[in-house]
């Protein structure tokens, strides 16, 4: 997929209304409040040295990169967003952790699912939602995805 063709499914997602329920569209998933395009993904890892793995993983940075310098021509720069003590949180509510009063916190889709595959986020706030470029992976033989995502609600 080109970069052209990145930018035309981002725009899509982002003129979309939002379903109802969680599921899958054409290109990801989507929920309430959410939209994540999987717009490029590689092959598995399983029979790879770590030769290819992280040749991959440069390709798919550098293909987010790429792509966030474009997005930035029409909204600024990005916020970069690390989603490492989100995962940690969602973490702890998966074991029954609490969030100092309590109860388990409850964190959101899509974040709660990024945060299980993506590191950090290159982050833009536009006209009332946000939109997100992440490299994902879910496991160390899995593929690699480059990610958009388009939601209303707010990163916690």
């Amino acid at each position: 997929m080109s970069s052209a063709e990145h930018l035309a499914a981002i725009d899509l997602l982002r003129s979309r209304e939002f379903p109802a329920e969680h599921g899958r569209s054409e290109r990801g998933s989507q929920g309430p409040g959410y939209h994540v395009a999987e717009l490029l993904t590689s092959d598995t890892f399983w029979e790879d040295d770590g030769t290819r793995w992280e040749a991959t993983e440069e390709q798919y940075e550098a293909e987010r990169d790429a792509l966030a310098v474009l997005l930035a021509d029409r909204w600024g720069p990005p916020q970069r967003f690390s989603l490492a003590s989100l995962f940690e949180r969602v973490v702890a509510a998966d074991f029954g952790g609490t969030d100092g009063e309590g109860a388990a916190e409850e964190i959101p889709e899509p974040w709660a699912h990024l945060s299980s595959c993506a590191p950090d986020l290159h982050l833009w706030r536009v006209d009332g939602r946000w939109i997100a470029l992440g490299v994902a992976q879910a496991d160390k033989e899995l593929p690699f995805q480059l990610l958009a995502v388009v939601t209303e609600t707010d990163p916690p």
